[in-house]
């Protein structure tokens, strides 16, 4: 009976393991018809191509008069084993999650080719190119994007079946709106489920599987991996958003994750890294996986952060209107961060004043 339990997603407490309480789990889609979508039903007479990829393109379209992202593959490739293969994976995973912070499969074709793949369409776009047009964002801005990234990544990182994203970057991460109060975790090309019983192993799992900016050094270097290759990678993501640049942005990807994997790490440049921002992307980043905090333990840390930075809000706000006195402050204080700055001010009396 407690094996049965087990298998459906109990969970175990106290000493002898033979206590349970229920498990949420989001029932996969079993019947192919709950999902499989009639090609004759998607209208591409507006559609616009908003990505491409060596296996093919994702396009703006609409389905029974909902606008749509749809990931459709080349003709070319619709015969090749190794395509069809990936595609199958990424669509039976993606039938599996339903997270808030999980871009939302809503179905796909594969009996007909071209296949194709339909999510929800994100009208804010790709993290990527928000700081591209924004460059650093604000702390309390980063933070509330690192939570909703955090959030989606403790989700596919939770058991029974742990699933690890592989290819967490910029643009991978989609903003729900153009206000950018929501942000959600796609494309799963990329990621490999691992079974409960696995779930803490260190798995067998070699090749340089991702982008290299973004990559973790044991995968750079073709060396056993587990999950927390996705932290390394919001770790990188995190950095950027306060950075407002790429991590090595002067080096070519590749060169980049090489310059990591010989233990180098980017530099705190921006005034935006409180200490314990730095703290959380440095452990984050450890070349040693076992120092690296899961899924969970950074949002509790990003929770504290971001209850730090409400109370001191309008310093923050400060520091931007008043473009004079923060260049005053920085030449007085010149290597520290803006929190530091703050600090500091108490000792001439200036905090008062501000």
């Amino acid at each position: 009976m407690i094996e049965l339990l087990k298998e459906h997603g109990g969970l175990t407490y106290g000493k002898t393991g033979s206590h349970f309480e229920p498990k949420t789990i989001p029932p996969p889609l079993t019947n192919k018809a709950d999902w499989e979508i009639n090609p004759l039903e998607l209208d591409f007479s507006k559609a616009v191509i908003i990505g491409k990829g060596s296996f093919g393109e994702i396009l703006k379209a609409n389905w029974r008069g909902t606008p749509i992202a749809v990931k459709r593959i080349l003709p070319s490739l619709s015969d090749d084993r190794l395509v069809i293969q990936d595609f199958k994976h990424e669509v039976n995973l993606l039938i599996k999650l339903r997270h808030p912070n999980i871009v939302q499969f809503l179905g796909a074709v594969t009996e007909t080719k071209p296949l194709m793949l339909v999510t929800e369409f994100l009208r804010g776009g790709d993290l990527h190119q928000y700081l591209k047009e924004k460059g650093a964002l604000a702390p309390a801005t980063a933070v509330n994007f690192a939570l909703d990234i955090a959030r989606g990544m403790a989700y596919l990182h939770n058991e029974p079946n742990v699933v690890i994203h592989r290819d967490l970057k910029p643009r991978n991460i989609l903003l729900v709106n153009s206000a950018a109060n929501h942000l959600k975790v796609g494309d799963f090309g990329l990621s490999k489920i691992i079974k409960a019983q696995h779930a803490n192993d260190v798995y067998k799992m070699t090749g340089e599987t991702g982008s290299y900016r973004y990559m973790a050094p044991e995968v750079f270097k073709h060396r056993k991996y587990d999950k927390k290759v996705d932290v390394f990678s919001f770790a990188m993501i995190l950095y950027e958003m306060l950075e407002g640049d790429p991590p090595f942005s002067n080096y070519e990807p590749y060169e980049a994750a090489k310059y990591v994997g010989e233990g180098h790490r980017p530099p705190f440049r921006s005034k935006g890294f409180t200490n314990e921002l730095k703290e959380l992307i440095e452990l984050c980043w450890s070349g040693d996986i076992h120092l690296r905090p899961s899924f969970l333990e950074i949002l509790k840390r990003l929770e504290k952060i971001k209850e730090y930075l409400a109370a001191h809000d309008h310093h923050w706000h400060l520091f931007s209107q008043f473009p004079a006195l923060f260049m005053f402050l920085e030449n007085q204080y010149s290597g520290y961060s803006l929190q530091e700055i703050f600090n500091g001010c108490s000792f001439c009396d200036l905090q008062s004043k501000i």
